[in-house]
C-alpha cells in the first residue's frame, strides 16, 4: 500500500474464494466510497480487470479513490446510476459487478427520502435493466444492510428475520433489494444481495459511531458527544466486509440467495466507546447530544449478526477481532493529514 496506509493488512485475510477473479472485469458501482474503495483495492490485488464507478461532480474528485494505490490499474469512470442509460454504457461487458452505490446516513433520509428512493431504488432498478440488457453479466452482488431488520425481534438475526423500515433509508434499501431480487425470479438475473451489518474501518464517514468517537478523542475533545448510547451493533472490519462480498461472487450457490455478512458478536455503543478510548488512552466523558438521537421509534436498539449462511455457502469466517479492527482504524485516523479530512467540530449528517 502507498503512503501512511501501508501497514494495514488487507491482503493479508487467506483467501482461496478469490482465483477466478483473475482477468475479470468487475465493475463496482459506489467505489468512491468507503467500502468500495477498498474493495477496488482487494480486487485489483486478485488481478480483476476494475471499472470503478465514481459520482460525478465538477470537480472531478474521485472520492476515495483519490487515496487507492492502484488508480494506474483501474478504470474510473464518473457519473451516476439515476441515469439509466449511463448505468446500460458502464455495464456493458463486465463479467460481474458490484452494485454498492447508495446513499446510506440515516438522519440525511429523515430530511431528503426522496433522494434516497432516486438513488437507492432507481439507480438499483437502472443497473440491473442494464445488466440484464446487455446480457454479459455472470454475477450482480447488490449490497443490502441489516437496518432493513431493524430492531431485532430475536438474535442472532438470520436471513429469514422479517423487515421493519424503520427509517426512510432502511425503507428504501428494502425496495432496492426487492428490485434486485425480482430481476433473478422474473428474468433470470444472476442476482446475489449481500447484506453486511456494521462496517468500520479507515476512510469511513465520521457521521458513522466509530469514527464519530475517534476522531473527537483525536481532535482534543474532553466531552466526546454522541447520541443515545445503549444500542447494540454487530461490527465488521471493512476488509472482512470486503472479502465476504468476494466471496458471495465466487460461489455459484449464492445465485438468488441473501446472505448477511458480520461477525455474529454485538457490542453497546457505550461499550464501543469506552473500549476506543481505552485503547487511545485518553480520559473522556460521554455526552448525549440530543441533535444525535434519532426521532420517536426510529432508533434501531439491537443489531446481531447470524453469519450462518456465508460460512455455509463459502466456508468464510471474520479474520479480525474487534480490538485488532479497531486498532488499526484509530492509527489511520489519528495520522495527522488523515484526520484533516474530517470536521471534528461539526455534527453533520
Amino acid at each position: 500500500m502507498a503512503g501512511d496506509e501501508a501497514d494495514l493488512k488487507r491482503g493479508n485475510i487467506p483467501c482461496n474464494f478469490a482465483k477466478s477473479m483473475e482477468n475479470k472485469t468487475v465493475l463496482i458501482t459506489g467505489a468512491d466510497g468507503f467500502i468500495g474503495s477498498h474493495l477496488t483495492e482487494m480486487l485489483v490485488d486478485h488481478k480483476a480487470k476494475v471499472r470503478a464507478l465514481s459520482y460525478y461532480n465538477s470537480f472531478n474528485n474521485w472520492g476515495w479513490l483519490e487515496e487507492v494505490d492502484c488508480q494506474d490499474k483501474i478504470e474510473v469512470l464518473t457519473g451516476d446510476v439515476r441515469d439509466a442509460h449511463f448505468c446500460k454504457d458502464i455495464t456493458r461487458d463486465a463479467d460481474i459487478i458490484f452494485n454498492l452505490a447508495a446513499l446510506i446516513a440515516v438522519p440525511y433520509s429523515y430530511r431528503a427520502p426522496d433522494s434516497y428512493v432516486e438513488t437507492n431504488i432507481r439507480g438499483t432498478l437502472n443497473i440491473c435493466q442494464a445488466a440484464l440488457e446487455n446480457g454479459c453479466c455472470e454475477r450482480l452482488i447488490h449490497t443490502s444492510t441489516s437496518e432493513v431488520y431493524g430492531t431485532a425481534k430475536y438474535v442472532p438475526i438470520d436471513e429469514k428475520h422479517p423487515f421493519s423500515p424503520q427509517s426512510p433509508y432502511s425503507a428504501s434499501k428494502i425496495g432496492a433489494d426487492a428490485i434486485a431480487v425480482s430481476f433473478h425470479h422474473a428474468f433470470g438475473l444472476p442476482v446475489i444481495i449481500a447484506r453486511p451489518f456494521n462496517t468500520y474501518g479507515p476512510r469511513q464517514s465520521a457521521r458513522a459511531v466509530i469514527p464519530t468517537i475517534i476522531t473527537q478523542i483525536a481532535g482534543g475533545k474532553k466531552e466526546i458527544k454522541l447520541g443515545d448510547v445503549t444500542p447494540t451493533r454487530d461490527f465488521t472490519y471493512v476488509p472482512d466486509t470486503c472479502h465476504g462480498l468476494i466471496a458471495l461472487a465466487e460461489n455459484e450457490e449464492s445465485v438468488g440467495q441473501t446472505v448477511n455478512i458480520g461477525s455474529n458478536r454485538e457490542i453497546s455503543i457505550k461499550d464501543i466507546a469506552i473500549m476506543i478510548k481505552t485503547l487511545m488512552n485518553r480520559e473522556v466523558k460521554l455526552i448525549t447530544e440530543q441533535e444525535r438521537i434519532r426521532p420517536g421509534s426510529s432508533e434501531v436498539f439491537r443489531l446481531r449478526c447470524d453469519n450462518g449462511k456465508l460460512k455455509r455457502l463459502t466456508g468464510f469466517e471474520p479474520h479480525y477481532s474487534l480490538e485488532e479492527g479497531l486498532k488499526e482504524t484509530i492509527q489511520w485516523f489519528t495520522r495527522p493529514s488523515n484526520l484533516a479530512k474530517f470536521k471534528v467540530d461539526i455534527y453533520h449528517v
